[in-house]
């Protein structure tokens, strides 16, 4: 019998419904607690619910200034009509800043399928244990060398894998992120190695929108004294709405500006906001190059490509296998209470292999350590502090 060959899409994909039963596309076996859309294109926090609080908290005084204030201010005084305008400019940077930072991989590392397994110091002294049964007791920390400097690199037990330096767990993503910075529960996903650059374009376009609303605010304001030769307090009864514009921009303002000053001071000093305060594991090293590179380092640098590919199709998890094939599993995950049930079978997984895996005085090895050296030396500058 003779079967027709698989539709595919314009985008050279094959639909969903034509998927391998024995196979799942990446995004929806993912075990962190990150929230998808457009079939795995875009990729949020499990927070994202705040993410639309957050736009309405900035869409909509740009709309009441635009109505009340922008319209009239061209109107009455058309001398400011280019900088009235001005406010579209810096409204479509904030936004475009705010959803390639949230919808966005920030650098996460691949987790482990399996815990590493240990190898032999020599020939004549060796542990000779199977991959499946780890030995109990495994090492927090392990040292690598990079550039003949000693790094402390940590071991994720939920990842299954020792950190790259700079790479820390967010426990409310579930992943860990290539130079993790902090999780922004305005933007609803955790910041990192590549959405650093568009959360400072974000915070600081911010800082200069609540700068503009405020400032055009008093400029309209002084508008109506100076034309109707009243009180500064008159002029203010006259237009409510630059009241409490004025008020909301200059909080707002306070904000984003003291974020985007504490940044900026990060970045000329080439620091994430974790290393920072104290949570690093190895407070010697410094990766201060000097303040121009550490500027070129985030604006003008190249971003690297995700390390996950969340459209590719993989076989379905062994620990999801019993919920039945890729179109049950699906239709599974569509259903808040069954994300519930995945999530306490998936822990029950976790918890499983943490009880195997304890502390041994053998070597560990996983399989990003060996590419610690040459992914970093061409990345990063280290240097011990004096």
């Amino acid at each position: 019998k003779m079967h027709p060959p698989a539709s595919v899409n314009s985008g050279g994909e094959t639909p969903e419904n034509t998927d391998d039963p024995s196979t799942v596309r990446t995004y929806r076996a993912w075990k962190g607690n990150n929230i998808f859309f457009l079939q795995g294109r875009l990729m949020f926090g499990p927070d994202v619910k705040s993410l639309i609080i957050t736009i309405f908290l900035v869409v909509a005084p740009v709309a009441v200034f635009c109505a009340f204030v922008a319209r009239k201010l061209m109107v009455d005084f058309p001398q400011h009509f280019g900088y009235s305008i001005l406010i579209l400019v810096i409204i479509h940077i904030v936004l475009i800043a705010l959803l390639m930072t949230s919808g966005r991989d920030p650098g996460i590392v691949p987790r482990n399928l399996y815990p590493p397994v240990p190898v032999e110091y020599n020939e004549s002294v060796g542990i000779n244990i199977e991959p499946n049964h780890p030995p109990r007791y495994l090492p927090r920390f392990k040292e690598v060398i990079i550039n003949g400097i000693t790094v402390k690199v940590k071991y994720c037990h939920t990842c299954m894998l020792y950190r790259p330096p700079r790479c820390s767990h967010c426990s409310i993503c579930d992943n860990c992120v290539e130079r993790r910075d902090l999780h922004c529960t305005l933007l609803g996903q955790c910041i990192g190695l590549r959405n650093y650059r568009s959360f400072y374009v974000f915070i600081f376009s911010m800082t200069l929108l609540c700068l503009y609303i405020h400032g055009y605010c008093w400029v309209y304001i002084k508008g109506i004294q100076v034309s109707e030769e009243i009180s500064i307090w008159e002029a203010m009864k006259k237009t409510p709405v630059s009241i409490a514009l004025i008020v909301y921009s200059l909080i707002s303002g306070v904000y984003v500006g003291i974020l985007t000053i504490f940044h900026t001071y990060l970045i000329s000093t080439n620091q994430t906001t974790d290393e920072k305060i104290g949570y690093r594991s190895d407070p010697q090293i410094s990766y201060d190059k000097g303040v121009i590179e550490n500027f070129k380092e985030v604006f003008f640098s190249s971003i690297p490509p995700s390390k996950n590919n969340f459209r590719s199709k993989i076989p379905i998890p062994k620990e999801l296998s019993e919920y039945g094939n890729a179109t049950d599993l699906s239709r599974m995950l569509h259903t808040e209470s069954e994300h519930r049930q995945v999530a306490s079978k998936k822990l029950e997984i976790n918890l499983e292999v943490q009880d195997k895996i304890h502390d041994n005085e053998s070597n560990w090895i996983t399989h990003d350590n060996s590419n610690h050296p040459a992914e970093y030396s061409e990345k990063h500058y280290y240097k011990k502090h004096i």
